[in-house]
């Protein structure tokens, strides 16, 4: 497309889109010109745009992070960032299904971009309420690691067809300060043997809350008898015969848990004060850096240490993704663009500012933007990151978290 040919606004943001939401082949396959071409149209059209960002907002430091982008996308793009402040996104999936049922079309939504993955993701993928795919196509996707970081291109087991685009890295990881636990527990069943040991000081987040979840879900893939099993959808018969051991480890785990197991913590948070305060010997966490966030916050001891079980930690990835009526796709798409910078994901994975694990590939990047994800170690950081395991069936949580509710809720 020349850059002189004169069309109206309406035929620009078609085009646009159109060209950013072609496959990534067809893209590879185009003249790099071209390419460049149809990203300087999208980024003309969202010139002036407000991108309404519903995202969760239970972090004090993420907000302050999505407040830095906003700064760099106005005075960069002319891109105005609203973050929605949500939390959970289930809200909004079941707010974008409403608009739908309602019959609103194209630009008639309220949502320009999410953060999403897991369940979520794949409501929103099977009921058709997300944009068509770009994730391929911006132009930073090119420094993704989706060779080494799989997640990044599989949520929760369901293919994510360009749907979503890439944020961040997570995985479960467990903290504990090593002058009350110098030996941490490095499965399911060496937690058992410290619970009993230790009663009434180890716990995890109710379910619901997606830490709660991803314990339960982790120690299913260690007592599930076909664990390939997971990475389907779920069916009555497959619960019952992969989880059939999950729910007799957590009757063996439960009486010796923080008041009997009879109470959880709501979230990770109200578990890691609980740490914090010696109450209990261990928290939690998705993000692999969290304990040396704390520990630089002054909220954590410095003998905090981090860590995965050996065999291995439940991780994914987690995304930014375009409802089907977004009124602003020019500007989503930009936003979008801009988390993948290399500038973006290192400032994210700054210990001081955020710590969330970068999706690039550092090693293939320019050798100044490799520069700036380069730190000391910092205490409360993995002495050694585990692998990382899949996600079972984005569908198994939601089964997981009714028979964990009928079995335990009170």
């Amino acid at each position: 497309m020349s850059s002189s040919f004169q069309i109206n606004r309406r035929q620009t943001l078609t085009l646009a889109g159109a060209a950013a939401f072609a496959p990534w082949a067809a893209q590879a396959a185009a003249p790099a010109s071209a390419s460049a071409a149809a990203w300087a149209d999208i980024e003309r059209v969202a010139r002036g745009q407000t991108v309404y960002f519903n995202a969760w907002a239970g972090s004090e430091r993420i907000n302050a992070y999505l407040q830095w982008v906003a700064g760099e996308l106005q005075r960069d793009f002319g891109v105005k960032l609203q973050h929605v402040k949500i939390s959970d996104a289930a809200d909004v999936v079941k707010r974008v299904r409403a608009e739908k049922q309602a019959g609103r079309k194209d630009t008639e939504g309220t949502v320009d971009l999410i953060w999403i993955n897991g369940e979520n993701f794949a409501a929103m993928k099977r009921d058709g309420l997300l944009s068509a795919p770009f994730a391929q196509a911006l132009p930073n996707f090119q420094w993704v690691d989706t060779v080494g970081k799989p997640t990044t291109l599989v949520d929760f087991s369901v293919p994510t067809d360009g749907l979503e685009s890439p944020w961040g890295m997570a995985q479960l990881t467990f903290f504990a300060d090593a002058k009350r636990l110098p030996q941490v527990p490095q499965s399911m069943a060496e937690l058992l043997a410290l619970a009993r040991s230790q009663p009434g000081r180890i716990t995890y987040p109710r379910p619901p809350n997606f830490h709660g979840t991803t314990f339960v879900k982790q120690a299913l893939i260690e007592h599930a008898p076909d664990v390939k099993a997971l990475a389907q959808p779920v069916t009555a018969a497959a619960l019952e015969a992969q989880a059939a051991p999950l729910w007799r480890f957590l009757d063996a785990l439960h009486p010796h848990l923080w008041r009997g197991g009879k109470q959880f913590p709501q979230n990770s948070a109200a578990q890691r004060q609980m740490m914090a305060d010696g109450e209990l010997l261990l928290a939690l966490t998705f993000n692999p850096n969290e304990a040396a966030n704390e520990i630089a916050a002054k909220r954590l001891s410095a003998t905090v240490q981090s860590w995965q079980f050996a065999k291995g930690t439940i991780g994914n990835t987690h995304f930014v993704a375009i409802p089907y009526n977004a009124p602003s796709k020019a500007g989503a798409q930009v936003v979008a663009n801009f988390l993948l910078s290399p500038a973006a994901q290192a400032r994210k994975a700054d210990i001081d500012v955020w710590g969330d694990p970068t999706v690039l590939d550092v090693t293939r990047l320019p050798a100044a933007e490799r520069a700036r994800f380069a730190s000391a170690v910092r205490p409360g950081q993995l002495a050694q990151s585990a692998p990382a395991l899949p996600e079972p069936h984005a569908s198994w949580v939601d089964a997981l978290e009714k028979e964990w509710t009928r079995r335990y809720g009170v």
